[in-house]
């Protein structure tokens, strides 16, 4: 995986998984917009990369992240500067969620300390969500006059149902792993020392066991049809998909493996490119 110079962010490939750590330790991993376009830039290189089949994103010091950096006071969140001819400007976080959303690898998210704000909402997108068990998060907006963002309003509920989304979302309160891990929005809780270890684990356990086409194509179609008006979609995009992937090397040398009681050794690459099994999706444009 080729590199470029981060000042906010690191990362690290080994095993097949790329872990990437938010590197502000000082400031708790508070958010800025350079770290937004850092963690894109990293994304769209994992994309690109065959060798990575997972990732990880976690925190550098003791926390995860501790929302956006405040050192501008009162003026924090005033976008004015940033206005284009009389339009809101783009929400930052939301544009990094989008990124993530159209990932072709999955993402586990591993919140070893305070992740509030958007270092909550930044999470949502990601598909499983591992935590310190001493971890706290928080949808906070409305306690510092402002909204959910990073495109919130639409993950949030679809992963832990309207209720519980919007009782964090209304009280603007900070509150424990154990409760985030009841709600749903975590699936388990390690101790601080153990937590990395338990991402790579899960990673792992993707990275050597499943063919990467299948697993993007998946994840395709798991997050689209959240939105999804009727099941037949559903049925439309993975009709086509059992077609595409059902005669590809990926097929044979699965079923081969799985009879021969071997390890499967999938030949086929996400940068090849990935069968068109949805050919009616757009993504729609920020007007």
């Amino acid at each position: 995986m080729t590199e470029s110079s981060c000042e906010q962010i690191t990362t690290e490939l080994a095993n097949r998984v790329l872990t990437i750590t938010l590197n502000r330790p000082e400031r708790l991993n508070a958010w800025t917009a350079q770290m937004g376009s850092e963690l894109t830039e990293a994304f769209d290189r994992a994309d690109a990369d065959d060798e990575v089949r997972a990732l990880i994103v976690t925190g550098a010091g003791r926390g995860f992240c501790a929302g956006a950096d405040v050192a501008s006071g009162g003026e924090t969140f005033d976008y004015r500067k940033r206005e284009r001819a009389g339009a809101a400007p783009r929400d930052n976080g939301g544009q990094f969620t989008l990124r993530v959303f159209r990932s072709t690898k999955p993402v586990i998210a591993a919140i070893n300390g305070p992740a509030v704000g958007v270092g909550a909402t930044m999470t949502l997108p990601m598909d499983v969500r591992l935590a310190a068990d001493d971890a706290r998060m928080g949808f906070v907006f409305a306690r510092r006059g402002i909204i959910p963002e990073a495109c919130s309003s639409w993950f949030l509920p679809r992963v832990v149902g309207i209720s519980r989304a919007m009782e964090w979302v209304a009280t603007g309160r900070v509150f424990s792993a154990q409760e985030g891990l009841e709600g749903g929005l975590l699936r388990s809780l390690h101790p601080q020392g153990e937590l990395l270890d338990a991402a790579h684990a899960l990673a792992r356990e993707i990275a050597e066991n499943t063919a990467p086409v299948s697993v993007a194509l998946a994840r395709q179609l798991m997050w689209r049809m959240l939105g999804a008006e009727h099941p037949m979609l559903a049925h439309r995009a993975d009709s086509r998909g059992m077609f595409a992937r059902g005669q590809s090397a990926d097929a044979v040398e699965g079923i081969t493996a799985f009879l021969e009681k071997r390890p499967a050794n999938f030949p086929d690459q996400v940068s090849d490119g990935l069968p068109e099994i949805m050919p009616w999706w757009t993504e729609p444009e920020f007007e």
